[in-house]
């Protein structure tokens, strides 16, 4: 079986390189086939062309394991993230917290010319509690680093099913705790540490925020979650409407769900639901945006309306033509960078007000 996956992989490999990055976007489109529409959207051609291709590649047997769906996403992402950002120096730390302490690795990335004290991310993968890892996501971390002109931590949290709930939280916990006690170090403002992630950690981010509000502990200055993973207790509309088809499936959602939470978990445990937390009041400002054909979309849609109904500063948007995972797809299509960098923008922005108002506090 590894052997067949490993021939999937290379098989999609090549097809990548030699579509995406030879032929012209008229041409792309026409391969794509017909357009596709549903609940009033169209999806984005070239993501449509991407699981063409993958349906062409895919290997016949059905068996997966979590080591082989990270090998893919390992192999995957770094070239769906397209060319390596420049101007971007990075680094490995390790934020353990001490001698019996599990090994929690990082990565930072820092932006050429990018003063001292300056804001920092602290950005937790997604891959569903199960898969992504440092490698994976590296190309999504560089852009939002040299786009939104600010440092990023990556987190390399520990992994279900080897590691089950709730290690995830636990590692991105310490992660945060860490980026605020060593912001010095690292080269951030820790007034002006944002959280962020994209599908379970986007959901982690926000639990991230939540725990420390309700400790009555610092928080962080911004929270950017991208299409997250954040109630596993219900099954919301978008789950049907994009069962199968677009990347990410209604069967996988559950498979990685079961791989996280052991049997007896509490499910509306906000920790793992942080849309049905029942005081989202004090969150930090948030920036969510979701995609149009995510089976996920409705309920990261509903975190934001319950964001703003606790009076959160927040800004909910839909990218109506894109996919689950489309901030790993940057080198896949034009639409998917911009839809990343206006996340970034806003991240930007949140994060200069946050400086700003500090600032102000101290006069």
């Amino acid at each position: 079986m590894a052997v067949k996956a490993a021939r999937s992989n290379i098989g999609l490999t090549l097809a990548i390189r030699v579509v995406f990055r030879s032929l012209p976007p008229a041409v792309r489109h026409l391969l794509a086939g017909r357009p596709i529409h549903r609940d009033g959207q169209t999806l984005d051609p070239d993501l449509q062309l991407l699981l063409r291709l993958g349906k062409l590649t895919a290997r016949k047997s059905a068996v997966s394991t979590p080591q082989s769906r990270r090998r893919q996403l390992d192999v995957g992402g770094p070239l769906a993230g397209g060319p390596v950002d420049t101007g971007v120096a990075v680094r490995e730390i390790n934020m353990s917290s001490g001698p019996d302490a599990a090994d929690l690795h990082g990565r930072v990335y820092t932006p050429d010319g990018l003063s001292p004290g300056s804001p920092l991310l602290v950005f937790f993968h997604g891959g569903a509690w199960v898969t992504g890892s440092l490698i994976s996501h590296d190309p999504l971390c560089r852009f939002l680093a040299a786009h939104a002109g600010v440092r990023v931590l990556a987190v390399g949290y520990r992994l279900a099913p080897e590691h089950p709930f709730p290690a995830a939280v636990d590692d991105a916990v310490t992660a945060f705790t860490y980026a605020r006690d060593h912001a010095t170090e690292l080269g951030a403002d820790p007034n002006a540490i944002a959280v962020g992630g994209d599908s379970a950690g986007g959901g982690l981010a926000a639990v991230v925020s939540y725990l420390a509000v309700r400790a009555g502990r610092p928080a962080p200055a911004f929270l950017l979650m991208f299409y997250p993973h954040c109630d596993t207790a219900n099954r919301s509309g978008s789950r049907d409407l994009f069962a199968v088809g677009f990347g990410l499936t209604d069967t996988d959602v559950e498979w990685f769900t079961n791989q996280y939470l052991p049997p007896g978990v509490d499910r509306g445990d906000p920790r793992v639901s942080i849309a049905l937390a029942d005081d989202l009041s004090g969150m930090p400002p948030t920036y969510l945006v979701t995609g149009g054909f995510d089976p996920l979309r409705d309920e990261g849609e509903k975190f934001a309306h319950r964001l703003a109904q606790a009076d959160v500063g927040v800004t909910l948007r839909r990218e109506p033509d894109l996919m689950h995972g489309f901030a790993n797809l940057l080198g896949i299509s034009v639409r998917c960078r911009e839809a990343v960098a206006q996340a970034a923008g806003a991240l930007r922005v949140g994060l200069a007000f946050a400086v700003r108002s500090d600032q102000d506090s101290v006069r």
